[in-house]
């Protein structure tokens, strides 16, 4: 499944950013079209629209695990489970794997400022959000095949 994750980089350095990347290479994995798809995970990128928040690529696979595990019905008990003890377990392995689960930590600087955005352009941190956000993205599709596996 490196081939998803990978694909995750090549839609961010296309130029849309880590939430939105994440979403969109789950769902083409999944053969889900929509025209929701990016754009209900634009605001989750830059950590949480750079107000120094969670990762995108976090928020992005929080988002990709409850557009596939989500419930539909407030009495399906079953799908809340396991869909909560899917992204428990992938916030757990983002911030083992990478320390935190905040933007600001990971990039070491404030998005949400002139001289942060500087300081993320100068040193080039853009490609540091790269390799989170396939790794993310690969921590995502382990689950999938798991919980699908689950269901079958």
């Amino acid at each position: 499944m490196q081939t998803v994750a990978k694909r995750s980089r090549e839609i961010f350095q296309s130029g849309f950013a880590c939430a939105e990347s994440v979403l969109t290479a789950i769902s083409e994995h999944k053969g889900i079209e929509s025209e929701l798809i990016p754009r209900i995970a634009t605001g989750f990128c830059g950590g949480t629209a750079r107000t120094s928040g969670p990762c995108g690529a976090l928020s992005g696979g929080v988002i990709a695990l409850n557009m596939l595990y989500g419930r539909d019905s407030s009495d399906d008990s079953r799908s809340k489970e396991l869909n909560y003890d899917l992204v428990a377990r992938f916030v757990r392995e983002f911030e083992r794997r990478f320390g935190s689960r905040n933007c600001t930590d990971l990039t070491g600087c404030d998005l949400g400022t002139e001289e942060g955005r500087a300081k993320f352009e100068e040193e080039k941190l853009i490609e540091k959000c790269y390799d989170i956000t396939e790794d993310a993205t690969g921590i995502v599709v382990d689950l999938i095949q798991e919980a699908d596996a689950l269901l079958a």
